[in-house]
């Protein structure tokens, strides 16, 4: 079993995409482990973003993922669990994102992707501490 840490962000959650962002993934044959609607604090985002501190788009990212509520939830599956997220996902630009993907068919803007997923198995473990001790 493998798991790894998913992100509906704000602007999901305010674009009423969450149901069907987890729909997908559950149709592909992925299972959500925990879920939370909350509203992601600066400290938790700087834990989570740690690697983009100082970078020119640091503050306003951390802005707009705290802007409003976000769905946080570890989805569980086989092996590369985190692999087949990012494939539902597409990729980061939705102008790139191929049809099929959550980005391709809902995603509108880059700084506004809908939809977070870690990018490896070590990141998921991190990311799933920060935001889930419980389940580290």
């Amino acid at each position: 079993m493998s798991r790894t840490l998913v992100i509906c962000k704000p602007d999901a959650v305010e674009r009423g995409y969450v149901g069907e962002i987890f729909d997908r993934f559950e149709r592909k044959g992925l299972r959500l482990a925990a879920a939370e609607l909350r509203t992601l604090d600066t400290e938790t985002l700087g834990q989570h973003y740690a690697e983009h501190v100082g970078k020119p788009f640091y503050d306003s990212l951390v802005a707009f993922m705290s802007r409003s509520p976000a769905m946080v939830a570890v989805v569980e599956g086989p092996d590369d669990t985190y692999a087949i997220v990012r494939t539902l996902m597409g990729p980061t630009n939705p102008a790139e994102a191929p049809p099929g993907t959550i980005r391709g068919d809902l995603g509108t803007e880059l700084t506004e992707n809908l939809v977070h997923g870690s990018d490896s198995e070590e990141s998921a473990k991190r990311e799933i501490g920060i935001f889930f001790p419980s389940l580290a």
